[in-house]
């Protein structure tokens, strides 16, 4: 008995992970294989990590959302076009909230992860560079 109340801070903290974020993918199993479940979970993780990051930058309100308020009231509202220009990817949002903060993370995103030492080509979008605009 000891053990689990000594755990049970640990298992709260799953239990929101869970609670949060249980619409990118955990709350459903679409297949047994195993490789399928790997790839599904670990897409999960990967959208439960931009997702977390997103919400930081953001800041309040969006901070507190879960996946679905994210989803409905965040990105199913945005408005934008995606373009090629020589080796990049340009998406431009319309009518995006907090147009400073995003700004100031995403816009001239090659330059700022050249600058930390990241190659910005995506080797999956066969190499090329991904940049944000907001108007």
């Amino acid at each position: 008995m000891k053990a689990s109340a000594e755990a049970y801070p640990k298992r709260w903290h799953i239990e929101e992970f869970f609670n949060t974020d249980q619409a990118l993918g955990w709350h459903r199993a679409g297949t047994m294989n195993v490789h399928i479940r790997f790839a599904q979970m670990s897409l999960a993780l990967i959208g439960q990590t931009v997702c977390h990051q997103f919400r930081t930058r953001l800041g309040t309100p969006y901070s507190s959302w879960d996946a679905n308020h994210l989803a409905r009231d965040l990105f199913f509202a945005l408005e934008g076009d995606v373009r090629v220009k020589n080796d990049t990817i340009l998406v431009t949002y319309y009518n995006a909230p907090n147009v400073e903060q995003l700004r100031a993370h995403y816009q001239n995103l090659p330059d700022k992860l050249a600058a930390e030492n990241i190659r910005p080509e995506i080797p999956w979008l066969y190499n090329y560079k991904l940049d944000f605009r907001f108007r």
